[in-house]
C-alpha cells in the first residue's frame, strides 16, 4: 500500500487534468483521507470527473468551508446542530473507523503491550512518563516492558483525531475534563507534536519509546506496533474491523439531530473503544449549486459502491438505514436546483 503522503499526491495529480472544468474541491479530515483517496481514484475512472481534497486537519477543513474556498469540509469533530443552523451548513457522516494507540517499543510486537484507558490518559498527562511505570508493568504481566521515557506523540494542527481521543479520555479519567479538555485543539503539558495523521505515524516510526494515536489505515500502511486496548466492559480487544463494528453497532443515528453522534467508549464485549466517524460539511444555500450537486454525486457514488473499498482498508461503511437518512436530507435541505 501506498503512504498517505503519496496518496495526496496522487489524488491531487489524478484531478489536475479536469481542474478547469471544476473539479470537486474539498479539505480537512486527515483520519478518512486513505479512503477518499481510494474512492476519488475508482470515481475518476468510472465518471472522468475528479477531487482535489486537501488533507489538512478538521479544524482547517471547517475554517475552509466556512470561508467558502471549498465545496464541501470534512471533518472528525461533528458540529453541534446550534452551530450548524448558525452557519447554514448541512453535516452527514461517511464512513466510521478506528483510531488506535501505536508505540514504538524495541522487540515488541503489535498485540503484546495492553493499555486501558486511565493509563492512557495518565501518559498523556505527563504523569507516567517511563514504559517500566507500575501502571503498565500490572498490565503486561507477561510483557517485559524497558526502562525507557515515553515520548508522548499528539497533533499540532487542529484535529478531528484529537477531537476523538481527548472525547475518550474524558470519559476514562475524571480530572482529563478539569486539566485538558475535549477539542480539536488541545494544551497538551508535554510530548511531540506533529501534522496530520501521517505527521504522528512518521514520528512514532522513528522515535524509540514513542506513542501515538493514528487512525488504523495509517497504522496499517505504515506498519507500525499497535497496543490492544482495555474497553468499557473490562475485555482486551484488538484494533479489527469486527471490533470497530461492535462499536458502531450502538450507534442511533436516527435520534441524533444534524447526525451529532460520538463513538468512544461504547459499551459491549466486543467494542473497540477508540471508534470514530467522519463527517461531511456542505452548505444548505451553496453559492455554487452545480459544484455542490458534483460533490453530492460523488458522495453517493462512495455510499453506493464503495462499501468493500471502505472494508478493505479497515473502515465501517455506513449502514443502509443511515445511507437513507442522509439522502433524504439532502433532498430536504440542500439547494440542488
Amino acid at each position: 500500500m501506498m503512504k498517505p503522503s503519496l496518496l495526496a499526491a496522487t489524488i491531487v495529480a489524478a484531478s489536475a487534468t479536469y481542474a478547469a472544468a471544476g473539479d470537486i474541491s474539498g479539505a480537512g479530515a486527515t483520519f478518512p483521507y486513505p479512503i477518499y483517496a481510494k474512492w476519488a481514484d475508482a470515481y475518476k475512472k468510472d465518471t472522468g470527473a475528479g477531487l482535489n481534497y486537501q488533507s489538512i486537519g478538521s479544524g482547517a477543513g471547517i475554517k475552509q468551508i466556512k470561508a467558502k474556498t471549498v465545496t464541501f469540509g470534512a471533518t472528525d469533530a461533528p458540529l453541534t446542530p446550534k452551530d450548524l443552523e448558525a452557519a447554514g451548513l448541512e453535516q452527514f457522516p461517511m464512513v466510521m473507523g478506528g483510531i488506535v494507540p501505536v508505540i514504538n517499543l524495541p522487540g515488541v510486537k503489535s498485540g503484546d503491550v495492553v493499555i486501558d484507558g486511565p493509563t492512557l490518559a495518565k501518559i498523556y498527562l505527563g504523569e507516567i512518563t517511563n514504559w517500566n511505570d507500575p501502571a503498565l508493568k500490572t498490565l503486561n504481566s507477561k510483557v517485559t516492558l524497558p526502562d525507557l521515557a515515553i515520548a508522548a506523540v499528539h497533533r499540532a494542527d487542529g484535529s478531528g483525531t484529537t477531537f476523538n481521543f481527548t472525547n475518550y479520555l474524558d470519559k476514562v479519567l475524571p480530572e482529563w475534563d478539569s486539566k485538558i479538555g475535549v477539542a480539536t485543539s488541545v494544551e497538551w503539558p508535554s510530548g511531540i507534536g506533529a501534522k496530520g495523521n501521517d505527521g504522528v505515524a512518521n514520528n512514532v516510526a522513528n522515535t524509540p519509546g514513542a506513542i501515538g494515536y493514528v487512525e488504523y489505515a495509517y497504522a496499517k500502511q505504515n506498519k507500525l506496533t499497535y497496543a490492544d486496548m482495555v474497553n468499557a466492559a473490562g475485555k482486551v480487544v484488538e484494533p479489527t474491523i469486527e471490533t470497530f463494528q461492535a462499536a458502531a453497532a450502538n450507534a442511533n443515528w436516527s435520534a441524533a439531530p444534524g447526525f451529532y453522534l460520538i463513538l468512544s467508549n461504547q459499551p459491549g464485549e466486543q467494542s473497540w473503544p477508540l471508534t470514530a466517524a467522519t463527517f461531511i460539511l456542505m452548505y444548505k444555500a451553496p453559492a455554487n449549486v452545480a459544484e455542490s450537486n458534483e460533490a453530492l454525486k460523488f458522495f453517493a457514488y462512495d455510499y453506493d459502491k464503495g462499501a468493500d473499498m471502505a472494508k478493505a482498508l479497515d473502515y465501517i461503511p455506513m449502514p443502509d438505514s443511515v445511507i437513507a437518512l442522509v439522502k433524504k436530507a439532502w433532498a430536504t435541505d440542500i439547494a440542488q436546483k
